[in-house]
């Protein structure tokens, strides 16, 4: 075997055995571009000459190479060579056998069929980092060598290059688990922001969704939320923060949190928008964050909501036909010197809404708009409970574990009651115009009303006293027109009257003195809760619930 050649085909000599050639080169053609074969120099010193790379001992050269030096020669990769540092790292080996045989750790790396297309392509292979049996990770090369310039079959041979890259390679691990913990980090704060368990109101059948993206930093900000307004009214709200990884889901936890807080004032949703754009910008004016506030009353059957550049919901009536809510959209939060306003879309019974999230829908080889018509598609043909919607959507949409988008979806659902059930769901109304006979009239409406839903006595004559002080109260505060509503579910009764006075009433303890001011006390007192809001076309509702008792089996 000649390990000079060989040795000449080493990473770091290739360029020098590049500039070799195999014949002597004519002194009078070294001016065109050629390189002339290595050979001894004398100083001008007068020192002794340096040996050429021809002369050094290519076997020495390859035993104190630091790196795993192999050779095998031939179709079943005989073994012709092994260096020192092989040895110390797999043990010594027997020259002559094959590599299946004497070369374990060869093959449990997969190296025979690199060595065996090395042969056939003469082409060198290098596999990246792999780790062997005694635990260390390597990076080998494998190159094609001929002895005696023949490559025919039988007369070739691999020297097989292993570069110890343990340390680059547990730096690597220590990276990506650093990051497996950051996302791991980001998603447990992600989900404790987000509702652990959804309110369902009376009225409404409700259930979301939220899917990591799948790549390290994919967990971003979106987030959705249900608030129970009172009243038998129910906010929805579905947003998403721009950014990715432990800012953004924190942003987002701040929005949510904030969002909460201005529903219980009981705005109006462009209102709520609108507090949520200037909290953004103070939060983080570089962060742009995307959002829908939504309101439900039973009594109007529809949706009133507010968008800040977020995707339209989606709506499914009784029929099955789909309609986008497209309009009013603003711009996302943050950006500020913008009016909202609302716009509704009809939500009666037997209807099914969407909210959700641009990673549900877009996609980088396509429109958003296709993404959203092919949701309309997937909606229009989902049927059952508002979690199996859920899920469909998801799978339609192809989001799997590895996508590269974080993923929220709430649907609710207005569910068209009939029979007994429906017999739980029940609604009076009376128009006051006032005078003093408008106190008796609401006082007789409701008891009359009670007693036909057949409610106890102790919660009957709680009911009627509670609309009795609520019409006192907007006879006296209030202008026409007044009205008194009394609606039950199959959790509460709850009794409202709206008026045309936008002066909202609050509760304040009454002197002994005082002629006026203990009827909202008394309402707060006698009922579960109770509230007050704007109403849209000027004027106010006050209203209180009351639990019904849980029946009896």
């Amino acid at each position: 075997m000649n390990f000079t050649r060989w040795s000449a085909r080493l990473p770091g000599t290739q360029r020098r055995a590049a500039a070799r050639t195999e014949t002597a080169v004519s002194p009078d053609r070294r001016g065109e571009g050629s390189v002339p074969a290595a050979r001894a120099e004398q100083p001008a010193d007068g020192t002794a000459p340096v040996p050429a790379v021809d002369e050094l001992p290519a076997r020495d050269v390859l035993d104190r190479v630091p790196a795993l030096v192999a050779l095998v020669h031939g179709p079943d990769h005989r073994i012709a060579y092994v260096n020192d540092a092989y040895t110390t790292a797999f043990g010594a080996r027997v020259t002559g056998a094959t590599a299946r045989e004497a070369l374990p750790e060869l093959a449990e790396l997969g190296l025979l069929p690199l060595l065996d297309q090395v042969l056939r392509s003469g082409k060198p292979r290098t596999l990246k980092s792999r780790k062997a049996v005694d635990g260390r990770s390597y990076t080998f090369t494998c190159t094609p060598v001929a002895e005696n310039g023949d490559r025919d079959a039988g007369g070739g041979a691999v020297l097989v290059f292993a570069t110890d890259v343990t340390d680059h390679a547990e730096a690597a691990e220590r990276l990506r688990a650093s990051e497996r913990r950051q996302r791991e980090t980001a998603v447990t704060l992600q989900r404790s922001l987000l509702p652990q368990e959804l309110e369902q109101p009376d009225d409404l059948r409700i259930a979301a969704t939220y899917q990591p993206g799948g790549t390290e930093a994919a967990v971003g900000g979106d987030w959705y939320d249900v608030i129970t307004l009172g009243g038998g009214r129910t906010a929805l709200v579905i947003g998403d923060v721009m950014g990715r990884g432990v800012r953004a889901a924190a942003v987002m936890g701040q929005l949510r949190t904030a969002v909460r807080a201005y529903a219980r004032l009981d705005l109006p949703p462009h209102e709520v928008l609108q507090l949520l754009d200037g909290l953004a910008a103070e939060i983080d004016a570089n962060q742009i964050a995307t959002c829908v506030y939504a309101v439900h009353d039973p009594n109007e059957g529809r949706l009133v909501y507010a968008s800040a550049g977020h995707l339209p919901i989606l709506v499914r009536d009784e029929s099955g036909t789909v309609s986008r809510a497209d309009e009013p959209t603003g711009p996302p939060l943050g950006t500020g010197g913008w009016m909202h306003s609302s716009g509704s879309i009809a939500l009666g019974p037997g209807s099914t809404a969407v909210l959700y999230t641009d990673g549900l829908v877009e996609r980088r080889d396509a429109d958003l708009d296709e993404g959203i018509a092919a949701l309309e598609g997937a909606l229009a043909g989902a049927t059952g409970s508002p979690q199996v919607v859920c899920d469909r959507l998801v799978r339609s949409a192809g989001v799997t574990a590895d996508h590269d988008d974080d993923v929220a979806v709430l649907v609710l659902q207005h569910p068209a009651r009939t029979g007994p059930d429906g017999d739980l769901f029940r609604n009076a109304a009376l128009e006051l115009l006032g005078g003093v006979e408008a106190a008796p009239r609401a006082r007789a409406f409701a008891s009359g009303v009670l007693t036909s839903w057949r409610f106890p006595a102790e919660l009957h004559d709680l009911g009627v006293l509670a609309a009795s002080e609520l019409v006192a109260n907007s006879l006296q505060h209030g202008t026409p027109p007044m009205r008194l509503r009394l609606r039950r579910t199959d959790r509460r009764l709850i009794v409202e009257v709206t008026d045309g006075d936008d002066h909202l009433p609050r509760r304040r303890r009454a002197e002994p003195g005082d002629e006026s001011g203990r009827g909202i006390a008394i309402v707060a007192t006698i009922a579960s809760s109770w509230g007050c809001r704007r109403t849209p076309g000027g004027g106010k509702a006050v209203w209180c619930e009351f639990v019904l008792p849980k029946a009896k089996h």
